[in-house]
């Protein structure tokens, strides 16, 4: 299946998505906040990333701008994973490049719809397609 990259700097929650990502069959790739998610992005040109947007280094609005402008990761689909909830933070992270907002707490079933409703909508690599 798909390379899904996790960014999050709470190593419970990080676990926890991950658990989910790989029950769904997919493999999975984790970095502790935005800084390093970039550069593992960058490096492991993942499918998907998964991003919580309150981290140090590099929040995940800033990460996902990064990686929506780079020419090597623009293609990477962004979810946004967090416990922002406002209208607003929705729209910014859209703005900044997200494919899809998803408030924390969330079911394994809201996860696996909205992974697999952007994987129905974006076009992915030949090397990785299903």
């Amino acid at each position: 299946m798909a390379r899904i990259l996790i960014v999050d700097d709470s190593p419970s929650q990080l676990l926890g998505i991950q658990r989910i990502v790989e029950k769904l069959g997919h493999e999975s790739l984790t970095a502790e906040d935005g800084a390093a998610g970039v550069e593992v992005a960058k490096r492991e040109l993942p499918d998907m990333v998964l991003m919580d947007v309150v981290m140090p280094n590099l929040n995940g609005f800033q990460a996902t701008r990064t990686l929506s402008r780079e020419a090597t990761t623009k293609h990477i689909p962004v979810i946004l994973v967090t416990t922002k909830d406002q209208d607003t933070d929705r729209m910014w992270g859209l703005r900044q490049g997200a494919k899809a907002y998803l408030t924390k707490p969330f079911s394994e079933d809201e996860l696996a719809e909205v992974i697999d409703r952007i994987f129905s909508t974006t076009e992915r690599p030949p090397s990785t397609a299903a």
